[in-house]
């Protein structure tokens, strides 16, 4: 949640335990350096961190450093900071997995800038490719705030299998999914680590997931049984529901797509191309060793997900393999097999183009934080996040 439009956005960072002239100049930095103004940001960053309880002005310098390891340093000194700081604010025992916090951290705005830093190490740590500490701090995060408000738990199957702990990795998705419907969160956040199962996926699961499943949980059960127990049915089910819950993974591997350099911050649906950009951010490199994307491509049940008929009605193309057919450039979600049929359809398509583009357009102001056209056809989209302390909800 951003601390800009979530209850921090009335109450104050970490619940008003930064003072208002450290805020202030934190603000014109973030602004700064979200213009890619560094220069200008780290001097307000500077005078924003005289106020030690301003830890998201050290999360901020921190990717402003000369180098990542340096910026490491710094985040890591910010969270000794911050743990110091809720030790004496909350007691001796904030942290302890029996005391009156527990599984509720980030429902103290005290705690969010302390959370925040551990993302930040998490993310910095992954680049200085230095896994085990992004998944240990990953896997604190959990432990502190179950309900994995911060989303860490998309994330940590792919960092786990980047550190080599396979079965932990297996394991804790297993965990998440198959979480009963009427129970919010695992213990410590799915990081108990029991042994991983072979038993095969039921009918009930395959129906429940192939649409709406979490695909990053489910392209990592797939390898991960695939890495454990070689060419399984186990392994081949989670890969088939992954490719109809997220198809556009399985495109990208299939077709050999570059692996993305960088995190997609576009505005996105669940087991949209962005969610699918952000897993192969993470992952795509584990996916592409030939004995793996040998076993991946050999799978025709999972194939049918990801091979598109042409959008133009009256078409009979289909693609024979993957993303043989260009897409729409403006929406980027039909395709067609040549530009003769994309020319002939644009007359039905335009409408539904357009409005992708625009409700696209309206999501990343919206989450940039920029004004949103006033328009009575637009969406009207509620921002809400919950405290101990109460309820702030935005309206855009």
């Amino acid at each position: 949640m951003d601390k800009r439009l979530g209850a921090e956005a009335t109450m104050g960072i970490g619940g008003g335990a930064v003072s208002a002239e450290s805020a202030g100049n934190l603000k014109i930095g973030e602004d700064l350096a979200r213009r890619r103004k560094p220069e200008q940001a780290v001097p307000y960053l500077l005078k924003a961190m005289e106020d030690p309880n301003n830890l998201d002005a050290v999360v901020q310098m921190a990717f402003l450093m000369p180098t990542m390891e340096a910026g490491l340093r710094l985040l890591e000194d910010g969270a000794a900071r911050g743990r110091a700081a809720l030790l004496r604010i909350l007691g001796p025992t904030c942290f302890d997995d029996d005391s009156e916090y527990a599984e509720r951290f980030w429902g103290l705005l005290e705690t969010r800038p302390y959370m925040r830093v551990l993302q930040a190490i998490v993310r910095l740590a992954f680049e200085v490719k230095d896994y085990n500490k992004s998944a240990n701090t990953m896997i604190e995060m959990l432990r502190l705030c179950p309900g994995d408000n911060m989303g860490q738990r998309d994330w940590l199957g792919s960092f786990l299998l980047q550190a080599g702990r396979t079965a932990h990795a297996l394991s804790f998705v297993q965990t998440w999914l198959s979480l009963p419907k009427d129970v919010y969160w695992p213990p410590r956040g799915g990081c108990t680590f029991e042994a991983p199962s072979q038993e095969l996926l039921t009918a009930e699961f395959i129906e429940q997931n192939k649409k709406w499943g979490p695909a990053s949980m489910l392209y990592t059960a797939a390898l991960a049984s695939f890495k454990l127990w070689g060419d399984c049915e186990l392994a081949r089910q989670y890969l088939r529901v992954a490719a109809s819950a997220n198809p556009y993974v399985f495109v990208r591997i299939l077709a050999k797509v570059d692996q993305p350099k960088v995190l997609n911050n576009l505005p996105r649906s669940q087991n949209g191309p962005e969610d699918a950009h952000d897993y192969l951010w993470l992952t795509q490199n584990l996916w592409m060793p030939s004995h793996v994307w040998n076993w991946a491509n050999s799978d025709a049940d999972a194939k049918s997900h990801i091979l598109k008929n042409c959008a133009r009605q009256g078409c009979a193309s289909r693609e024979e393999r993957a993303a043989e057919f260009k897409r729409c450039g403006g929406c980027k979600e039909v395709v067609y097999c040549g530009p003769v049929c994309q020319k002939e359809d644009w007359s039905a398509h335009k409408k539904s183009c357009k409005e992708h583009q625009k409700h696209k357009e309206f999501l990343k102001r919206m989450m940039a934080g920029r004004s949103t056209p006033a328009t009575s056809d637009g969406p009207i989209v509620a921002s809400a996040d919950f405290s101990a302390a109460g309820i702030a909800t935005n309206f855009h």
